[in-house]
């Protein structure tokens, strides 16, 4: 009976770690259409003639808010014997990590939102999965996944097919926007690398929050010397601070929460299918709450992106059930071989 009950309660916990998954998914798929729609807010609510609801603004100072749920989580790691045990490598890595995937991602992510549509910037993104596949493989000496190298390269055909059909003429040339997004894109991918190669061991709370400091600084800093003194002068102004909360409780709080609930007791398999179809999911709630148009090339490229999500899954599949029998038949002939001895 106790054996039944720890099975149910183990069911119980992968199911809702499946579910947050999910949830986690499309919130972070809805977070470039909040960040839009939360600028075009403040451009009805200008204050003295100006949006305060700008991306600087809202990149700051969601940074901030952020470091409240982490300090609570991770306050535990930042004690002296840990932060001694780090050398100078894991500070020099630390910090490049920091400014790739805290300042400079972020900020091309947002630029790249200010010149182009949300579909165009989830769309571009489609690179990512291939490019990290193959530089995975090729820095840090992977083994290469030719399935899901395989379903990457389809979505991304997929990707570009809802661009060349969008019937708009501006989806066959590559604007300010979309050079940012891809640039973004690089940037996240080379700041992955650089925390798989150099922060293995660093504790996740030194990393979380001296990365989210530091990459904070960083760009504001940048910002200010790019835009002048008064960049910043509406951080604090009453419409961004009563719209704010929006973005840091909807995406910084909940979509933390549940993706590392998630990432706790969801399969893997059940997560990596998850986050398959957060391109689809964030086109649709762009569709939702922007009204942006994607064109007629939404249906057979979005079929095209769940032909390859449906590959990639089918080699996992394939591998997990390789995997099995490899194990099932040293079973088998270590049953035969009828020794159990050293």
């Amino acid at each position: 009976m106790a054996h039944t009950t720890n099975l149910e309660q183990g069911g119980s916990k992968v199911l809702m770690g499946t579910l947050l998954a999910w949830l986690a998914v499309l919130i972070y798929a809805s977070s470039n259409s909040i960040v839009t729609l939360l600028t075009e807010i403040g451009e009805v609510n200008q204050v003295m003639g100006r949006n305060a609801i700008t991306f600087c603004n809202l990149l700051a100072l969601g940074s901030a808010i952020s470091l409240i749920p982490m300090i609570f989580l991770f306050h535990k790691d930042w004690t002296r014997d840990k932060l001694r045990a780090l050398t100078r490598k894991d500070w020099g890595v630390l910090t490049l990590s920091a400014i790739l995937s805290s300042a400079l991602t972020p900020a091309l992510f947002f630029y790249a939102l200010d010149h182009t549509t949300v579909t165009n910037v989830v769309l571009v993104g489609r690179i990512e999965p291939p490019l990290f596949i193959l530089a995975a493989w090729f820095f840090l000496k992977e083994t290469l996944d030719p399935w899901a190298l395989a379903g990457g390269v389809v979505a991304l055909v997929g990707a570009a097919l809802i661009i060349a059909l969008k019937g708009d003429g501006s989806s066959f040339s590559l604007g300010m926007g979309e050079l940012a997004a891809v640039a973004a894109t690089l940037s996240f991918i080379a700041s992955t690398l650089v925390a798989r190669v150099g922060l293995q061991g660093v504790p996740l709370g030194i990393f979380s929050i001296y990365r989210t400091i530091l990459g904070t600084i960083i760009y504001a800093v940048i910002a200010l010397y790019l835009y002048g003194p008064f960049h910043f002068q509406d951080l604090f102004a009453p419409v961004v601070l009563k719209w704010i909360w929006v973005y840091a409780i909807i995406v910084i709080i909940i979509g933390q929460f549940a993706w590392n609930i998630g990432l706790k007791y969801a399969r893997s398999g059940d997560v990596a299918l998850a986050t398959s179809f957060s391109p689809l999911a964030a086109i649709m709630i762009a569709m939702i709450l922007l009204g942006e148009e994607p064109g007629a090339g939404l249906i057979p490229g979005g079929a095209v992106i769940i032909a390859g999500v449906a590959l990639a899954q089918y080699g996992r599949f394939r591998k997990k059930r390789a995997e099995k029998r490899a194990m099932e038949r040293s079973m088998e002939l270590e049953g035969s071989a009828n020794f159990k001895g050293v």
